[in-house]
This record gives structure tokens, sequence and C-alpha cells, in this order.
């Protein structure tokens, strides 16, 4: 479709040249175009997936024959361990954060994503976390203790080297990264779409990563919080994780695993969306049941945050939370289950083209329902019992990750790879990739399931010469090479493209989003004209007036956004700090509860002097209210003078934490001192870092008012931070009830 068409109620951008030469590489590194942005992203995740790939190559030559001696075990543990580090946070993560960079802005009709600087802010943390991971190759040893970190193996005691605190603050720094791209993803998707594009209009790729980006705000806290934690042990000295102190190590894996198995749908979701674009299209038909597959996410989202249990049957957590936990493993199944009868009705009596997108989203079909197969076996406990440190486990998790999400990437990359370049990659190479992955990847995985049946347990270095499993286990490693060839052959093909590959046109698909009523690949400023949206399928309603989709009834028009961007965001970000201060309570309300606390807990806080100036930080929410009622009625002077006053108590409450702290000090009381100190040190100490964060935000807010910038009516500034200012206030409200008034009878 020519994207300079007008139509009636179409959305007009005006054109708008560079300032500075768009091919220099200066302009990549200094981008904040979501385009460039998005093909940094793919193209450092294809770096990181080749370094990778290598290292599950030498893993699977260490076990082609049982006894090998190719690597040593300190070796291979750093290899694995780097491998599903790498594979998960570098690769299958930052991918979809790249697709959704590129596509989203396009997809919904937008110029751009909705904090630019922000967006290019994420990237650069998303590659500063991946180097300072591979870093510690050099700094003594790469982590050996697993993608997991399970404590006490995680511990400085029996993981002396610097390899996992690199992991800690790799994962600090792409966690981060995850955190403000999908803040950024969801002030987009509820601000800035086009006229017309409701909700319950969305493209589903727009819709998946939309609820896949509050499912990041709200699991990346419990692993940021958690990493913390283990970085305290391990720096501080402090006991968090440290059985032989009282610590406990199971509550690592209910903390990890908080995070770990939404992490599971934080990778699945995306590839959800890109499925859903993809059949559709080379089935010549509407997707079936839009509304199902847009609930069955969300309500995929929810549960996931119900089941992360199920990794730890084996633990000894009790029978009733077994109960609980299988119960749960078993309905998340339902709403998964439903996507795959959505996509297989889209199939049923579609005009079928097989071309290379929908062969890999086939595969994909396929590949993931086995993994999802065996995913329901572990949801019964006397089955996981068996099998949960096998071969079999680690078969399930790669038919999920890979054969689901990777092959989803494969058939997204073949798919928008003309959009995003003008070119078309080769169909007949395209061909063999697919067939390469889909032997390379059954031959490597599938055989894995018998493995593990048969007893060869996951994470070992090397076996012994039992019946079968040196031949099972040399299949899988020529499966792993052919699967490597076919990625190779698959970039090999994109160099090839981009020189010389056949010229796409602007819709080669004769697809139905707003995405490609542009150019391929599109101007900088996306559109000269937003086509009018009334159905989910705008370009075919342009393309065939005569049988438009149905028309969806609300809103058909938007002069402004329904949400202002600003305000999305910084309650996105405090919902996701919201929920990393309730992993640090809850540690606190664990150990208390267990009385691991001593006479510490009940002599040595002072509950009426922390009442005290508490009350000044509660008193700064009402100074903070005055000083905006008094910029509402443009009384700049009485801003400033209340705004000072919530400058100056917020001072007095630090002061007086300092001073807390300095008479806990003064009568030997400091971090390591027993599991009340590690815990108590541990959130007041955060929610001051906060304080301080906001007193710095407050400061540089005066700072504007001073120099005239709000009598422009440029405000915006003043709602955030007091927004954040609340929410910090909020968050002591918990804490002091928490430690001081419930803690000393816990």
């Amino acid at each position: 479709m020519n994207s300079n068409a007008s139509s009636a109620g179409a959305l007009s951008f005006p054109a708008h040249s560079t300032a500075r030469e768009r091919g220099s590489l200066f302009s990549w590194v200094a981008t904040v175009d979501h385009k460039r942005i998005g093909v940094l992203y793919l193209s450092t995740a294809a770096i990181f997936m080749l370094v990778g790939g290598i290292e599950a190559l030498l893993v699977r030559l260490q076990l082609a024959v049982p006894r090998n001696t190719l690597l040593s075990p300190e070796a291979f543990n750093q290899l694995f361990t780097m491998h599903g580090t790498t594979m998960i946070f570098l690769v299958v993560m930052p991918t979809f954060v790249g697709f959704a960079n590129y596509l989203v802005p396009l997809m919904i009709g937008a110029r751009d994503m909705a904090f630019p600087r922000l967006n290019a802010m994420s990237y650069w943390l998303f590659l500063c976390g991946g180097l300072l991971l591979y870093f510690s190759f050099l700094a003594g040893g790469a982590p050996a203790a697993g993608w997991f970190s399970y404590a006490p193996l995680s511990e400085t005691p029996f993981a002396s080297t610097k390899g996992v605190d690199y992991w800690i603050l790799s994962l600090l720094v792409l966690g981060t990264g995850s955190i403000v791209a999908s803040i950024n993803l969801i002030a987009t998707i509820l601000t800035l779409r086009a006229p017309g594009l409701i909700l319950r209009k969305l493209p589903l790729f727009v819709w998946m990563n939309l609820v896949n980006s509050f499912l990041i705000i709200l699991a990346l806290p419990a692993l940021n919080a958690s990493i913390i934690m283990l970085l305290m042990d391990r720096s501080l000295g402090a006991y968090f994780f440290l059985p032989s102190h009282g610590g406990s190590a199971i509550l690592w894996q209910h903390f990890f695993w908080a995070f770990g198995h939404p992490e599971v749908y934080i990778m699945a979701l995306p590839a959800f969306g890109m499925i859903s674009e993809v059949l559709p299209v080379f089935a010549r038909k509407p997707i079936f049941g839009y509304a199902f597959v847009a609930a069955s996410t969300v309500a995929i989202a929810l549960l996931s945050f119900g089941v992360w249990a199920h990794h730890m049957f084996a633990v000894g957590i009790g029978r009733p939370l077994d109960l609980f936990f299988s119960i749960a493993s078993l309905l998340i199944a339902i709403p998964t289950g439903v996507k795959i009868f959505n996509w297989s009705a889209t199939l049923y009596g579609g005009s079928l083209r097989l071309r290379t997108p929908m062969l890999f989203a086939l595969a994909f079909l396929v590949q993931f329902t086995i993994g999802g197969l065996t995913g329901v076996m572990f949801a019964c406990v006397p089955l996981d019992w068996q099998t949960t440190d096998t071969y079999f486990v680690v078969a399930h998790f790669h038919y999920v990750l890979f054969g689901g999400s990777f092959f989803a990437i494969l058939a997204a990359t073949y798919y928008w790879f003309p959009k995003m370049t003008g070119r078309m990659l080769s169909e007949r190479l395209g061909k063999y990739v697919f067939w390469l992955a889909v032997l390379g990847f059954n031959g490597t995985f599938f055989v894995q399931h018998f493995l593990g049946l048969m007893g060869m347990p996951r994470r070992v270095y090397t076996y012994p010469d039992l019946p079968y499993w040196g031949s099972l286990n040399l299949i899988s490693t020529v499966g792993a090479f052919i699967l490597g060839f076919s990625v190779l052959l698959l970039l090999w093909d994109v160099g090839r493209s981009l020189r010389a590959g056949t010229p796409a046109g602007d819709n080669p698909w004769q697809a139905w989003t707003l995405e490609w009523a542009t150019s391929s690949p599109p101007p900088e400023h996306n559109f000269e004209r937003v086509p009018p949206v009334r159905s989910r399928r705008p370009l075919w309603d342009l393309a065939h007036p005569e049988t438009p989709d149905p028309v969806i009834s609300g809103e058909t028009s938007q002069n402004h956004p329904l949400l202002e961007k600003n305000f999305v965001g910084i309650n996105a970000f405090i919902l996701s700090e919201g929920f990393f201060f309730v992993m640090l309570i809850a540690a606190f309300v664990y150990y208390n509860i267990q009385q691991h606390g001593g006479p510490l807990a009940a002599t040595l806080l002072d509950r009426s002097r922390t009442a005290l100036f508490s009350a000044f930080l509660f008193s700064s929410s009402f100074t903070l209210w005055r000083a905006e009622a008094a910029l509402r009625q443009k009384r700049f002077a009485g801003f400033n003078g209340w705004w000072i006053a919530t400058i100056m108590l917020g001072l007095v409450f630090i002061a007086g934490q300092g001073s807390e702290y300095l008479a806990l000090f003064q009568k030997g009381v400091v971090i390591n001192s027993n599991l009340f100190a590690t815990t108590f040190f541990a959130l007041t100490g955060f929610h001051g870092l906060h304080v301080c964060i906001g007193l710095l935000a407050l400061v540089i807010v005066l700072g504007l008012s001073w120099t005239g910038d709000f009598k422009t009516g440029r405000t915006e500034a003043v709602r955030t931070v007091g927004l954040y200012w609340h929410f910090v206030d909020m968050v002591w409200v918990f804490v002091f009830t928490t430690v001081y008034l419930l803690g000393p009878s816990l």
C-alpha cells in the first residue's frame, strides 16, 4: 500500500530531516529513534546468541561420550551457567524488546516511543549488563552456580571467586533496563495510539507486549530484591541465605522462582503475539477468537504469579502447599491451551500460504505444544519427584523456550525483515534454515526426554557408560551442531540480503496492520499519514472498501491521549518499586516470625524516637499537597515555600534515621550481628535510599521553579515527583508498622 495515499480521517505527521548523516556511526550511538534502537537490540542479541551457542556446543561436546575429559568440572559449570544466563537475559528477552521497540510505535500509528531518551538508556543498560557479565571471565572466573544461583552454593563459602558477584551486578543492570523498557512500552501503548485505535482493536502483538510489560515490572523486582540480598550476604556479611547462621536457602528458591516462573511467560507472551500476527496473514483470514486470545493472555499473567513453587516440589514444602501449587499449575495450562485452539481454528478453512514465516509458525505450534504437555506432567507431584533433576526437565524447558520462543522469533524475523530493511530474505535459503532448525532442534532435545526417564541427572559434567546413555547423548550433540549450522545459515542470509536482497515493497505479504501502511524501511518520522482505524484490520478495510471488517464500537477519534504519558510512566515505576519493597518486607517478616531476631528486636529499637522523625516524613506529604495546590493557582512564591518545607521535612527524617543507625553502631549492632539486624538494615536502608533520591528530585524541581520553567505551564515534573514522594511516604507506613510496631512482637 502506498503510504502517501490520503484517506478520510487519517492522521498526518510532518516529515523532517536529520541534522546529522543517518548512516554515520555517531548517529547510531546517539540515536533516540525507536527503529534504530530496535535494530541495536536485535543485532546485539544476535552477537550474544552466537556466544551462548558456542557455550552450548562446548557443553554438548563434553557430554557427547561417557567419561569425557574435554572440559574440567569447573569449566563445565561456568559454561552451562553462562549459557543459561546468556540465552535468557541477553538473547530471548532483549530480542523481544528489540522487536517491540521497532514495531509497537508503527503498529499503533505513533511517531516514536513515549520516552525516547529513556528508550536509548534501556539499550545501553542491556549492552553494559552483558559486557559486565562476560568481564567475569577476566576477573577470576565466570559464575559457576547455574543461571538460578541456588543458595548456599552461590554464597561466599562455596563460590569464593568474583564470578557470582559479576552475575549479580550484571542482572541488576539488565533488570533495570528491562523495567525501564517495559515502563516505556506501557506508556507508549496507553497514550500514543492513533485515532480510533482503542484497546479492543490493538494488534495482538501489541496487546501481548502490553500485558508482558506489566508482567515484567511486577516480576523483575523479585529478582532484583533477591540478588541484592545475595550481594549483601557476599559483600557485607549478611545472613539472608546462609543456613549456617540461621538464613534459609529455601527462601532463596521461593524468592527466585517468584520471578523465575513469571519469567517463563515473559519469554512466551511476545512469542504468542508474533504467532498471532503471522498465522492470520498466511492463512488469509482473521484470527479466530480475538477476545479469547487477549483475555487468556491476562489470565496467564495473573496465574503465573501463583505457580512458582512447582519448581520446589522435591524440596519438602509440605503436602498442602504441594497440592495448592499443583492445582495452580494445572489451571495455568487452560488459558495457554485456549491459544493453541484459537491458532488451530485460524488455520482451519484458511487459504494457507506455506512461506518461510508460516513454516516457522507451524513448527512453533507443534513444538510448543509438546513442551506444554510435558509441563503439565510436572504439575503432578509424584511425576515431578521422579524427573525434577533429570534431563527430562532440560528437554521440557528447551521445547518451551527454544521450540517455542525462538521459533517464533525466527517466524518474526522472516515476516518483518522486509519492513525493517526493504529487502526480502531468500525463500529458498529460508526453507533450508527451517528444515535444518527443525531437524537439529528435535534431534538435540527430543532424545533428552528418554535420557531423563532413564535417570540421567542434569548439571553433571560427565556420566558413566550405562546402556543407551552414550548413544543418545551423541545424537543430541550431533543435533546441536545441525541446529548451530542453521543459525549460521540464517545469519549469512541476513548479511547477503542486506547487500543484495530482492526489494520488498511496502507490503509484500498483503498484511493488515498499520506498520505495513508506511514505506519499507519506514522514514524517521514513521508515517506521512496514518490510515483511519475502524476495525482490527485497517489495511484490509482500505484495500476492500466493499467488504470491510465490522466496525468495533468505541471512540473513533482521539484529539488527545486518554492518559498523560508522564502520569502512566511514574505510576508504572511506582508499581514496580512497590513490589521490590514487598520482597524486603516479606524477608523481614519471614525471619522474625521464626524468632531468629533474638533480643535485638525487642530491646534496641526506640519506637518513640522513630515515631517522632516519621511524623516529619508523613507531614511532608501535606506540604507537598499544598505546594501543588499553590502551583495550580499560579501562586509561584507559595509553591516555592511549601516545596522548600517538603524538602526540609525530608531532611529531618533522614537525619533521624541516621541518628538511629549511629546509636545502633555504637552498641555494636551491624548488619551481620544477626538476622534481625540483617533484615532491619536492608529494609530501612533501601527506604532511606529512596528518600534521598526523592529529595534530589525535589531539589531539581525547585531549581526549575526558580528559573521560571513552570510559568510556561510545563508542570509535568511537579506531579511526577509528587507521586513518587507520596509513594515513599506510603512505603514508610508499612515499614514502620512492620518493623517498629509489629517487629518486636513477631
